[in-house]
């Protein structure tokens, strides 16, 4: 594919798996007469599909839009010391993300058929699963569920390789997206109570296919 950067604009799609975690602020726990003494965030592995366009701004730059949908899961861990001991709840947090980021590619010079490239940019996220609408009135603990908004912007920076093979161009890409907001819908309970700021943060490993 000699002359493939000299096109215009070119289309493809990524498959991806994804790593979804939690940038975490607690407040100090003064909520009710129990302590917490753990409050942390845990990844899980998720999986993401999209679509690549990328227009050519000449021979080392690139503007690439790349809407995408992730599956992804995330974990909220507490434990509290009580009169009956310590005591560990978990919070699963499901996420279906409709992704829209736009990247500027900067890109080496083409060595035979290998070339390098750095991406940064920015994406706007959509929460399909969002619960930020729920009812949550239980008061059983093990049900209480802690709400995320369904809006969030992200920044991101990364890096990857292209492989300029007979018919199609294959890429790896790994990619790391911080959340701009505070995502936490804020409640009155013994699991939002704690949460100052909660920012989403995923690092994607992508494998692009583009013609």
């Amino acid at each position: 594919l000699p002359k493939f950067e000299h096109r215009f604009m070119h289309f493809g799609f990524l498959i991806g798996i994804n790593s979804a975690d939690f940038r975490l602020t607690r407040y100090p726990p003064t909520f009710n007469s129990d302590s917490l003494l753990v409050l942390e965030p845990q990844s899980t592995t998720g999986f993401n599909l999209g679509i690549i366009s990328e227009m050519h701004l000449g021979e080392y730059f690139g503007l690439r839009f790349t809407p995408n949908l992730a599956f992804s899961q995330r974990k909220l861990i507490y434990t509290f010391t009580t009169f009956e001991g310590d005591k560990t709840y978990t919070k699963d947090i499901e996420s279906t993300l409709i992704n829209f980021p736009l990247n500027l590619k900067i890109k080496s010079a083409r060595l035979n058929n290998f070339s390098a490239y750095i991406i940064g940019g920015a994406s706007y996220s959509l929460d399909l699963a969002s619960n930020a609408s729920a009812q949550n009135n239980s008061t059983n603990l093990n049900d209480i569920f802690v709400k995320l908004g369904k809006h969030d912007f992200m920044g991101e920076i990364g890096f990857g390789t292209d492989f300029y093979l007979e018919y199609f161009k294959f890429g790896l890409e790994l990619k790391m997206s911080y959340g701009l907001n505070d995502i936490h819908v804020r409640e009155t309970n013994a699991f939002s109570d704690p949460i100052d700021k909660l920012k989403s943060k995923m690092f994607l490993l992508s494998f692009t296919f583009e013609g």
